[in-house]
């Protein structure tokens, strides 16, 4: 396709897609049970679009979405775009009154949702501007059911016109970020943007309609909307949706992508698991030989990593370990056929992501925002340095201020933020560079280095600068036990944590030592429990400068989940109300020796 033959809109986009692999499925549930061809998809896009239509949607109205990962996601968010319309998503762990704030700054008239999440948006409609509510698996009581909607079309509704008149600086989404330092704001993305953010990666990896990728990070998140539904809509990429995000990682071997993105506590979770069945091989030849292989992975990576030669000794036992080990142990996690995978929200730590690349996953550390439609930056699959967050993606421009702040200038960064000018003047500067408020070094090489957010560096007593973040990952990786922890130093004279527990490493704890059940505050003040977290606390410490090291942590009894107060629906740690409602315990860590 020639740059004059390329699409312009994603509307236009998904028509040609659709007539380009018509009896191709391009959505499905895990186990098949559901699964939609090109063919269904358009025809279904055109009822909705019609649909919406007769509810009063049209060019440049909003439709909020709130739904799991499911087929009927992508339905309903592509049919409103071929009404003219700008869907948006937002988070199912959202309250009534952060719903309505959402709902009072993209001022939409209709949401499409799950029979589940009716109640609380009654709640929060109240006195908005919201008059319909679409039920895409239910018709309760005062709501409209999807079928209903699909087979109501607006009298005299041209759908092609519809499509056809929308326009590359139309808004195509509106990203609410998570809210980590004060309300959400709406990223308005246009269809420009993101045509560009996807031509950008697909530079550097390309992808079409024999691939395949899982949609479950939560489609309100910037990363799963490009990834999972907009690069579908482009390049005909199968989108598996997996409504529980907890199963991530358990339902790989029976889907096996070729593409797979995730969160660093993920990429935790992989590395814990495999290190779990190796403490638990019973045959000792075989625990040797995979821990051996395992090792050889991980030297053959890192010295790629640092740009050294690999001796030809290493190659040759790295083919074994091949054969032998890495290759099965791939397919066992479900990750044989996987072409690139991802790692991004949050750094991972060097330690697991040198194991996961040791395994011969191609995972890419990148970087980016919602304010830059996704990614800005990522490390090839072919120069891979652990550490980084790679080079700029095609067409990206990046330097760093005085300040040592990462500015980008792309034509992926965003509109602006919605009914927010002020704040949007903030953020991109009358040059077009968009201030991402990360500290950052760039390399000879064009490697960018991410030290943490620029609000969220912690300052000590003595007035050294140091990350959490990467303090945080270190931590983790060292303990399969722990779940989210929070690094605690700002103004004081060394650091202590807050550390919690993973639920599913906690529960595998307990049965091991015949105590199955026991609720998580009684295995938080197990002085066993604690044994092995200190002693993983101190083995992370030695890889940490000393004025980095943990002196004192507390276990928690609690369980942070994704969407709660202490952390986002995206993982992110909300560092404030951390420290606001661990005041005591963290006063407490500061009064012991």
């Amino acid at each position: 396709m020639t740059a004059s033959e390329a699409p312009r809109t994603l509307c236009a986009a998904f028509q040609a897609t659709a007539v380009r692999y018509p009896d191709e499925v391009a959505l499905r549930t895990p186990d098949g049970s559901v699964a939609v061809s090109w063919r269904q998809y358009a025809q279904r896009v055109r009822a909705i679009a019609a649909g919406l239509a007769n509810l009063g949607v049209g060019h440049g109205d909003t439709v909020a979405l709130m739904l799991t990962n499911r087929p009927e996601f992508h339905l309903a968010d592509t049919g409103a775009l071929h009404a003219g319309a700008t869907p948006f998503s937002i988070y199912n762990t959202l309250a009534p009154e952060q719903i309505a704030h959402l709902f009072g700054n993209a001022g939409n008239r209709v949401v499409i949702c799950e029979e589940q999440f009716v109640a609380r948006l009654r709640e929060a409609c109240r006195g908005s501007t919201v008059e319909h509510l679409v039920c895409v698996d239910g018709s309760p009581d005062g709501t409209i059911s999807f079928a209903q909607l699909e087979a109501e079309p607006a009298a005299g509704f041209d759908f092609d016109a519809s499509w056809r008149a929308v326009r590359p600086d139309d808004v195509l989404t509106i990203i609410y970020t998570s809210g980590t330092t004060g309300p959400p704001k709406g990223v308005e993305l246009t269809h420009a943007n993101m045509l560009a953010e996807i031509d950008s990666v697909r530079d550097i990896c390309e992808v079409d309609h024999t691939d395949s990728l899982i949609s479950y990070l939560p489609d309100a998140h910037v990363a799963n909307r490009w990834g999972a539904h907009y690069t579908n809509l482009v390049a005909g990429v199968q989108i598996i949706t997996l409504a529980d995000i907890k199963q991530a990682v358990t339902v790989l071997p029976q889907v096996r992508p070729t593409f797979f993105g995730a969160v660093p506590q993920v990429w935790y979770k992989v590395k814990a698991a495999i290190e779990q069945a190796l403490a638990a091989e019973p045959s000792r030849i075989k625990r040797a030989l995979a821990t051996w292989a395992i090792a050889v992975g991980r030297r053959k990576v890192r010295l790629e990593s640092d740009g050294k030669p690999v001796p030809a000794a290493l190659r040759a036992q790295h083919r074994i370990a091949e054969r032998l080990v890495l290759r099965a142990v791939r397919a066992k996690l479900g990750l044989d056929r996987v072409r690139f995978a991802a790692s991004g929200a949050a750094s991972i730590s060097e330690d697991a992501l040198e194991f996961v690349l040791g395994l011969g996953i191609p995972c890419c550390e990148g970087w980016g925002m919602s304010e830059l439609s996704s990614l800005a930056t990522i490390n090839p699959v072919d120069a891979i340095r652990i550490g980084t967050v790679g080079k700029a993606l095609k067409g990206v421009e990046l330097k760093v201020a005085e300040d040592g702040e990462l500015l980008v200038r792309a034509p992926l960064v965003m509109k602006g933020y919605r009914n927010d000018p002020d704040r949007t003047a903030e953020a991109v500067d009358a040059g077009g560079w968009l201030h991402t408020g990360d500290i950052a070094s760039i390399d000879a090489e064009g490697y960018v280095r991410i030290v943490d957010r620029k609000k969220e560096l912690i300052i000590n007593a003595a007035g050294k600068n140091m990350s959490p973040a990467n303090i945080e990952g270190v931590i983790q990786v060292s303990c399969p036990l722990l779940g989210p922890v929070a690094v605690i130093g700002d103004d004081r004279p060394y650091l202590v944590a807050l550390l919690t527990l993973d639920p599913d490493a906690a529960a595998a704890y307990a049965a091991k030592r015949g105590v199955a059940g026991t609720p998580m505050a009684e295995l938080a003040a197990d002085p066993e429990l604690r044994a092995v977290v200190e002693a993983a606390v101190e083995q992370a410490n030695q890889r940490l400068s000393r004025v980095e090291q943990i002196k004192n942590f507390a276990i928690l009894p609690d369980v942070w989940e994704p969407g709660g107060e202490q952390l986002t629906p995206t993982m992110k740690l909300r560092r404030r109300p951390v420290v606001q409602r661990y005041a005591a315990e963290i006063e407490a860590l500061y009064a012991r020796p």
